[in-house]
């Protein structure tokens, strides 16, 4: 199966609403690989690496995210596999 990666940036109401965790679980339950992060402009900032189903599916969920989040743009670039490991929280 081939690997894929996303780099995907999120806006919204996407911070102080449990956006970062619920993508983390999200991504474990997937086996996904990467990290997420809030950035100062209030997006959030996503790398996803694994599977190309699993990554498409974190993709999708990202047009949700989590239960209080209001997500208003999704923007995605696929980019060549750098092998991430566990997916994290980053600060």
């Amino acid at each position: 199966m081939a690997r894929t990666r996303a780099h995907v940036y999120v806006s919204g109401t996407v911070q102080g609403v449990y956006f970062r965790a619920t993508t983390r679980e999200e991504a474990r339950e997937r086996g996904v690989e990467g990290w997420v992060r809030n950035l100062e402009d209030g997006r959030v900032e996503e790398v996803f690496e694994g599977e190309q189903a699993d990554v498409e599916s974190m993709v999708e969920f990202c047009h949700e995210g989590s239960e209080a989040a209001r997500v208003e743009d999704v923007d995605v670039t696929n980019e060549d596999p750098e092998g991430e490991g566990r997916f994290r929280v980053r600060r």
